[in-house]
């Protein structure tokens, strides 16, 4: 049986997910990150720390039985920053589960290294080719835990597709604003392409399941992804509808549109990135075909289930917010998927909608 589980990136959406899930079932568990968890409890410790630092990521995974490595760097931040984060932080944290005999260690990657794949749904075989500094760090970081795989450590790489639920914030704190603020929401083209997204739960549920497979089935590569899921216009009607303001999804002409957001997000005036706009104009979605083959694991939650939780979350945080002018626990960077990233020249547009 799992007794401890190291966590990284625990204070993040998933990780801090997860460590309840983990605490949850009697886990003896250890946090770490730069911020502190958001929980206390018993069987909780952490160390404050950066996952590149080997000498406290080998104190720090000493007589662990599995390490769940979340931890990594947003698309935006800084490129140097990426690659260091996500490969380096991946070096150091297998290193040292190496160096302390860990048996397993559950790697948490990204659709992303398919960068923007011809083929849909999109197989664990397709070839990893990164298109931007973020998918081309996490294609190498997958590099690294495979030669840690070869050299016999149990490595299970998960490829979530975006996920979300209750604690994501993101790019998603801007379609719920401006749901709530009774706006209706701008897509590219016409907004029937199928973007497929996952629940955090669903996620967490995966890695437990990673946890605790037989070691000949789990140390493989697995894509994850909702089984249901419809297109991008269905999704963000779906939480309009729930506003209930009688909003609805409003088209924008693709190419143009494209252009502009692209100088906006060169010019630093926006936060979405170039390998997103790209992604929203095309299909994309994976095959889950052997994650359910192989480890058993279906999702319980549609896109539509987890867009609605999230959002229903958001509605929650907002309408017990501490009162205007009150100090904030913590200064908001908009830099991490738990915060509301800055909208920049993208707020101005809401008087058109």
């Amino acid at each position: 049986m799992v007794e401890r589980i190291v966590v990284t990136g625990g204070a993040g959406m998933l990780g801090s997910t997860l460590i309840d899930r983990l605490l949850d079932e009697g886990r003896q568990v250890h946090c770490v990150d730069l911020r502190a968890p958001r929980t206390e409890h018993a069987n909780l410790t952490h160390t404050v720390s950066d996952v590149r630092d080997a000498v406290v990521m080998k104190r720090a995974t000493a007589d662990a039985d599995v390490v769940v490595h979340c931890a990594a760097a947003l698309p935006s931040y800084p490129a140097d920053m990426i690659r260091s984060v996500i490969v380096g932080g991946t070096e150091a944290v297998l290193t040292a589960a190496e160096a302390n005999a860990v048996p397993r260690v559950v790697h948490i990657s990204s659709t992303a290294v398919y960068g923007l794949p011809k083929v849909v749904p999109t197989p664990e075989e397709y070839p990893r080719e990164p298109v931007d500094t973020y998918s081309a760090a996490k294609a190498e970081a997958e590099e690294v835990a495979e030669h840690f795989r070869g050299r016999g450590m149990c490595v299970p790489v998960l490829r979530p597709k975006t996920f979300l639920g209750p604690g994501r914030m993101g790019l998603f704190a801007m379609l719920f604003e401006w749901a709530e603020e009774g706006r209706n929401f701008p897509v590219l083209g016409r907004g029937d392409v199928r973007i497929q997204m996952f629940d955090v739960a669903d996620l967490v549920d995966a890695v437990v399941t990673a946890m605790h497979a037989p070691a000949e089935r789990a140390d493989d590569t697995f894509n994850l992804g909702a089984t249901e899921f419809g297109t991008i216009r269905e999704d963000f009607q779906a939480v309009l509808d729930a506003a209930g303001h009688g909003k609805k999804v409003r088209s924008l002409p693709a190419k143009p549109a494209l252009a502009a957001l692209s100088l906006l997000q060169r010019s630093g005036l926006s936060p979405v990135y170039g390998r997103l706009l790209h992604k929203l104009l095309d299909d994309s979605f994976v095959s889950t075909d052997k994650a359910r083959e192989v480890l058993g694991f279906r999702p319980r939650y549609s896109n539509r289930d987890a867009i609605l939780r999230t959002y229903a979350w958001w509605r929650e945080q907002r309408r017990t917010a501490p009162p205007a002018g009150a100090r904030p626990a913590r200064k908001s960077e908009g830099v991490t998927s738990v915060e509301p990233w800055r909208q920049g020249a993208l707020s101005l547009a809401k008087v058109l909608f």
